[in-house]
């Protein structure tokens, strides 16, 4: 067992719980947290996020979870509550460095989760059980009921574990939707069953608590959907998340009620609505589905597209379309372009530059603020409230948002009659007890994010980002210089090559560079100009004085010193 993990999994009392956030408070994404009872764990969701603005050249973030490492033999289960890539995508990274077998989900949610593996060759090395709304596990000492909610993804669960002391209810993403597009709503009986039976710890979803009143209800876009779309003179184009199964769906049908045939394209989008249909979770005629080519051969106004790039992502299919770079189906005067998701926050330059782009291209465009094309999954104030005074739990900790989210859901716990004692805003990394003698917050543990490039994990640290960052606004300088290996004596150089910092017509600035160079380098004493160490300091010192001087930058200076 590492420091970490003998630091984070100390003895508690038998009737106390241990909660571990490792990702998801304080942040949008990267939802994770481990729970002890009586010696052994149990860990729910286990997501990522996708690169911040400030993270060039990162693929995928995801949770460091260095505290759990030697504690395999004691995680009972991985929980998942539902299929959004911010719950299960890490799924596969936790499985590479833990290894334990059994992880619990909804049909929809495996069935997402079984093609991540299988992308990385994981599908052997996990067990994936099958679960449903109500049923109960007993995981070690974990006595664990599941029970439906409403999201933006067919099948979400949210988790309720029994304890010495009373319930501990996660509730995982959630609304109180009560027009559901699957007619299944939250399990509203089974909070208030919870209530009655006695509740210990409550924590519940806050991404959405800045919004007053209640969420609107998913066929609210179906309504949009069936007035867009037989008025539309071209072809239609609809945007969304590829695991938002129900928005698929309400696409689908609006399209067939006017005798349009559905296009589906974008790698994401093809694959989940397969799975979907595979699942039963999706109905799809076959007469409906047309492939591009057919599509070609139809009227506009007999097509519809369902695809993915609605936060502007460079090489997704509608971005290509309004760049006029896809081929097989191009955007023309006349079409429609629907952007059915929300603006995510440090997305709106992209997704402002490809509606004036689809504008250029003479398409008409509806998108968040202008039409009903979308709804939140997530619970605003009132459905919050609803639920702290269904469930009324002795203690109260808001997950899921950033930090403003999580002050906010508690002001409003405390607005609902809980004391102030009686709730805690956590961050990731923060372990928690709890028992009916109430909370005990212990001392943070290292815990972060870890960065994923190409098929590196981890291997590109906060230094790297900064180079990269440094390159990014500066620029780059690179140095060549050789050196007698016996004198010291420079054989060639120095000659300077530079990426994004000047053009290569200024000849006479890196002229004059080199020349302040050679002469910083002719002051250096005979003894240590055969150091490496010092040839280099000394060079970047010179350089990056020069510039900072002649034309205010400060480029990445990179020497290269050879040893000949």
């Amino acid at each position: 067992m590492t420091e970490a993990s003998v630091a984070a999994w100390g003895a508690i009392p038998s009737d106390a719980v241990r909660i571990v956030p490792l990702g998801g408070l304080g942040e949008i994404g990267l939802n994770m947290m481990a729970v002890e009872y009586r010696g052994e764990l149990l860990v729910i969701d286990c997501g990522l996020m996708f690169p911040e603005p400030h993270m060039p050249g990162i693929d995928l973030v995801i949770p460091d979870i260095s505290c759990l490492e030697g504690c395999s033999d004691r995680i009972r289960g991985l929980v998942l509550t539902h299929g959004h890539e911010d719950h299960i995508g890490a799924v596969p990274f936790l499985l590479k460095k833990l290894g334990f077998p059994s992880v619990y989900g909804s049909p929809l949610t495996l069935g997402l989760l079984r093609h991540r593996l299988a992308e990385h060759e994981l599908l052997h090395r996990a067990e994936l059980v099958e679960v449903a709304p109500r049923q109960a596990l007993d995981l070690g000492p974990f006595h664990v009921e599941l029970f439906r909610v409403a999201h933006s993804i067919v099948d979400g669960l949210g988790v309720a574990i029994r304890t010495e002391s009373g319930w501990v209810v996660h509730t995982g993403d959630f609304k109180l939707d009560q027009t559901p597009v699957d007619d299944q709503p939250t399990d509203l009986v089974r909070l208030a069953a919870y209530g009655e039976e006695g509740v210990l710890l409550l924590l519940s979803d806050s991404t959405n608590v800045e919004k007053k009143g209640f969420t609107l209800s998913e066929r609210e876009v179906g309504t949009a959907f069936a007035e867009i779309m037989p008025q539309a003179r071209g072809k239609v184009v609809v945007a969304t998340f590829s695991s938002n199964i129900h928005r698929i769906q309400q696409v689908v049908q609006a399209a067939a009620d006017c005798g349009r045939k559905v296009v589906i394209t974008g790698r994401s989008m093809e694959a989940n609505t397969r799975i979907a249909r595979e699942l039963g979770y999706l109905n799809i005629p076959d007469d409906v589905l047309i492939d591009v080519r057919e599509a070609r051969n139809l009227p506009r106004h007999r097509v519809a597209m369902l695809t993915t790039g609605s936060q502007g992502e460079a090489q997704s299919s509608l971005v290509r379309m309004a760049m006029d770079e896809f081929k097989p189906l191009p955007l023309e005067q006349g079409d429609t372009v629907i952007l059915s998701s929300k603006f995510i926050p440090g997305n709106e330059k992209a997704i402002n530059r490809l509606i004036n782009h689809l504008y250029r291209r003479g398409a008409e465009v509806f998108y968040e603020t202008t039409s009903e094309v979308h709804v939140s999954g997530h619970a605003s104030q009132e459905e919050l409230k609803m639920v702290l005074s269904l469930v009324r739990p002795d203690y109260f900790v808001p997950i899921h948002g950033e930090y403003r989210h999580l002050i906010k859901h508690a002001e409003l716990a405390y607005a609902m009659g809980l004391a102030r004692e009686r709730v805690t805003v956590l961050e990731n990394g923060c372990p928690l007890v709890v028992s009916s003698a109430g909370l005990v917050r212990e001392p943070r543990l290292e815990t972060g994010r870890i960065l994923v490039d190409g098929r590196g994990v981890g291997d590109v640290g906060h230094m790297e980002l900064r180079d990269r960052r440094h390159v990014a606004n500066h620029g780059l300088v690179v140095v060549l210089l050789t050196v007698g290996a016996s004198d010291g004596r420079i054989l060639y150089g120095p000659e300077l090559l530079t990426r994004g910092f000047v053009a290569e017509e200024e000849t006479d600035l890196l002229d004059a560079a080199r020349q302040k160079l050679c002469e910083a380098l002719a002051d250096i004493a005979p003894e240590t100009v055969g150091e490496q160490e010092t040839l280099e300091v000394e060079v970047r010192k010179s350089l990056r004085r020069f510039f900072n001087r002649t034309v205010e930058r400060r480029p990445l200076i990179l020497p290269i010193i050879l040893e000949q």
